[in-house]
């Protein structure tokens, strides 16, 4: 952005420019329509509203805290996650700021964090020359929205306490009530209704909340409230059914690259009532409300089951790839859980233990472990209280297609993902009581340990985005209609030569898998798109090879897909429900490089070389050309 940056001093550049110039005359311009799920107009009155994911929250302390030891203090609105000059010098006090009671979510008596608010709060963890662009994670989506002529209003960020179980956001925070006057608010202020953006742990958040809403307002208005104020719904790598890492975090501590040892972290994670909003669970089994509120205010209990379809039972792996846990424990006791747990058994040798992800979001696991695991009671106490008992929704069962307009799944695939895991006892007190012996792998449709052990499983077509299973991620391919079109082409810029498509392939509520050829060298996205809608409404699948969770919102092939397909819903003309999938050209200057084959810049029917002061590289001087703009109508 800094060539950007200096060009725009210079006094040709808005002609340079005619492209983001084009994109914001469409922003003051036109009328404003709705129906049958397209936009008709402008994105002036749009608004996007960011939901981060888990940890893409900045905390900041709201206690004075004295660090013995340590030269760095603690004072009201310092920065606690993340800043990792305090974390690496006072480990301690940090732990104190970002600790919460395991039982009932409250603060360390000695210091209390609360989430940032605003954009800051979500773009960069821990700001700072080197660790900025380290912590970095939506900030380059902003940058886009700014480069497009988005005004500041129109971008609104949602942040929250990633460490709250749901109920608790609402409790402590009226982070669900808030979050309606957003978007209430955007409304007014801006005339049109929302496009919500949201990332892993933000999609769990977004889902209580439309449940939340169906009991703050009367049935009635329901609809008509999302209809007038979300138009369209991009669900950005979500754990639509958990993800196997959190186990990871559960029982042997995960970092995440932090300075701190895996027994620290663990203890940490485990402190938080959302850590288990990320579990596993089976696709094949459903909760019913235990209360039913009506939006006057009355409630009243009413029935809660938890009910599994027969398939559950049938299948080995509640429909995963294959046993999530695997852990050793002593042979005491194992009579008391299921003879089909075993793997082996002779006496007086500890015995292992299988189990799935049913097994583990209906607190079986917890159980079979709670003599030999001091954390299982704590876990078993939050599990029932903050999920299964959770008054608006149980949020380990299986999510249906929100009733929104225009839904939009996007995730990576083809990354290697952990799957499974085997655990034993390391003979050390809590946190530090199990290790990982095994891990399995998902990579490319195949199953691998760690070890070079055989694997049992049932492989999907695809493995996920280094952190949640394909099976999860592909759950919201059975929102698609009855029949899909698919699509494959590069994620870079392309002329066409390579785009597979696959017309009307039915789906019945199951996993769809197209028969088309890949080039190894190539980045591939694969569009699943109604070709066949639901009635009133539109619904797409878009899996991008190689991108990984958390860079996923980074991308630049999916920020380019996210504007064409907005600019498509705006033009008054488009004939087709989605954006052209042809061609890509280049559509801002960053996009333009130098071709050092044929010694001038690449894509020349775009971009031409232009030099301006303070450029340092011949890419660098390659910038759109003065008709780029009319490249835009091949997308409508």
């Amino acid at each position: 952005m800094l060539e950007t940056k200096k060009s725009i001093m210079g006094g040709d550049e808005r002609e340079h420019r005619r492209l983001a110039m084009t994109l914001a005359a469409v922003l003051l311009l036109g009328a404003f329509q709705l129906g049958e799920g397209e936009l008709k107009g402008n994105y002036s009155k749009l608004s996007g509203i960011i939901i981060p994911g888990f940890a893409s929250t900045q905390l900041r302390a709201w206690s004075i805290l004295d660090c013995p030891y340590s030269p760095l203090d603690f004072n009201p609105l310092d920065l606690v996650w993340l800043d990792t000059t305090k974390l690496l010098s006072a480990v301690n006090c940090w732990l104190k700021c970002m600790l919460l009671d395991p039982y009932n979510q409250t603060d360390h008596p000695e210091c209390k964090s609360r989430p940032d608010s605003g954009l800051s709060a979500i773009t960069e963890l821990d700001p700072g020359y080197i660790t900025g662009p380290l912590s970095s994670v939506w900030k380059e989506w902003v940058k886009w929205c700014i480069e497009f002529g988005i005004e500041a209003n129109g971008i609104i960020a949602a942040p929250y306490d990633w460490r709250l179980s749901p109920s608790m956001l609402e409790e402590r925070d009226l982070y669900f009530y808030k979050l309606k006057q957003t978007f209430e608010t955007a409304l007014k202020l801006r005339g049109g209704p929302s496009i919500v953006f949201a990332h892993s742990l933000g999609n769990n958040v977004f889902r209580y909340f439309l449940e939340w809403l169906k009991l703050e307002i009367a049935p009635k208005q329901y609809i008509q409230w999302l209809d007038d104020h979300i138009y369209a719904f991009f669900s950005v790598g979500a754990p639509l059914l958990g993800s196997t890492e959190t186990v990871k975090g559960m029982l042997s501590g995960n970092t995440f690259g932090l300075p701190v040892s895996e027994g620290t972290a663990r203890l940490m994670f485990n402190s938080f009532g959302s850590s288990l909003w990320m579990m596993p669970f089976s696709k094949y089994c459903r909760a019913d409300a235990m209360y039913l509120k009506h939006f006057s205010g009355g409630i009243r209990k009413g029935p809660n089951t938890y009910q599994c379809e027969q398939k559950e039972f049938q299948s080995n792996y509640s429909g995963f790839s294959t046993n999530i846990i695997n852990i050793e424990i002593p042979s005491t006791r194992v009579s008391e859980f299921s003879q089909t747990n075993y793997s082996s058994m002779e006496c007086g040798l500890p015995t292992q233990l299988s189990f799935s992800a049913r097994e583990i979001s209906d607190g079986t696991f917890f159980k079979a472990i709670e003599d030999y695991d001091s954390d299982s009671k704590r876990t078993l106490h939050q599990l029932k209280k903050s999920y299964h008992d959770d008054p608006v929704l149980n949020p380990l069962t299986p999510w249906d297609r929100p009733p929104i307009k225009n839904v939009f799944c996007i995730y990576g695939v083809d990354s290697r993902t952990e799957v499974g895991y085997y655990f034993a006892p390391s003979g050390k007190p809590y946190p530090d009581n199990w290790i990982i012996t095994d891990v399995i792998y998902e990579i490319e449709g195949s199953l691998v340990s760690r070890s070079g052990n055989q694997v049992e499983g049932n492989p999907g077509p695809a493995s996920g985005d280094e952190t949640v299973p394909y099976h999860s991620l592909s759950w919201c391919k059975n929102w698609l209609g009855p029949r899909v079109n698919i699509t494959r082409a590069p994620q870079s810029e392309h002329d066409g030569s390579d785009v597979q498509v696959e017309l009307n392939v039915e789906h019945h509520d199951e996993d769809v898998v197209p028969n088309m050829t890949r080039s190894p060298r190539v980045k591939y996205i694969t569009y699943y798109e109604d070709s066949e809608s639901i009635p009133g409404k539109r619904t797409a699948v878009w899996e991008l090879d190689k991108a990984n969770h958390r860079n996923i919102v980074r991308s630049p092939a999916l920020m380019r897909e996210l504007w064409l397909q907005i600019w498509h819903d705006i033009h008054a003309d488009s004939p087709s429900k989605f954006v052209s999938k042809a061609k890509r050209g280049p559509l801002r200057d960053d996009d333009c490089y130098w071709d050092y084959g044929k010694a001038r810049c690449a894509w020349p029917e775009y971009c031409e070389y232009r030099y301006v002061f303070g450029d340092v590289h011949l890419g660098q001087s390659c910038r759109l050309r003065n008709s780029s703009a009319d490249a835009l109508l091949h997308y409508v």
